[in-house]
């Protein structure tokens, strides 16, 4: 059996990257998407093993000493990262495994497993990235900045990725990934 691709998948923060997802896994069974791990508490309807692997920090800083992260990262006081161990043994059975992740998160793991696939999900412009923030009606106004002007930042990244794929369409953006996957 073949091995599966490893895929860092990233972009601007409102671009659909999970729009994206939720489509590249209806149209390709080959395809799973990442369970990370978090030291914050589930939300209400967060279910284990299906949006997190839910540990208290103490499980978590033995994980890092025991080098078991593709990538971790801490933020608000909590920790968050993609455990080594889970996307190898799906890796194995020849699934393609996308972590999609926020870019730094990315940047370690291109370090780390330099064979991955690399995907940079952009909008046809920043004007249209705020118009789809606006209109998601979601977020309030300092949000919504925030959200900007951090997509401002990841913007630095985009060159270290092999593949940019623009979201004019989700559905042809995730058939563009298909395509890149299995090239």
């Amino acid at each position: 059996m073949q091995k599966g691709k490893l895929v860092v998948y990233t972009g601007y923060s409102g671009v659909g990257k999970g729009t994206i997802m939720k489509e590249l896994l209806r149209l390709d069974d080959s395809i799973r998407l990442s369970v990370s791990c978090t030291t914050r508490s589930p939300r209400e309807g967060e279910r284990e093993g299906i949006e997190y692997y839910f540990v208290d920090k103490e499980r978590f800083e033995q994980l890092i000493e025991d080098d078991g992260f593709l990538e971790y990262a801490q933020f608000c006081d909590n920790y968050y990262g993609t455990p080594e161990k889970a996307v190898d043994e799906m890796l194995e059975k020849g699934l393609n495994v996308f972590l999609e992740i926020e870019v730094q998160g990315g940047m370690q793991v291109m370090e780390k497993r330099p064979d991955c696939v690399s995907i940079f999900i952009t909008p046809p412009s920043f004007e249209e990235l705020e118009k789809r923030l606006r209109g998601r009606g979601t977020e309030d106004e300092a949000t919504i900045l925030k959200r900007l002007s951090r997509a401002k930042e990841e913007k630095e990244f985009e060159k270290y990725y092999t593949h940019k794929v623009l979201n004019d369409e989700p559905s042809r953006a995730a058939r563009e990934i298909i395509d890149i996957i299995h090239s």
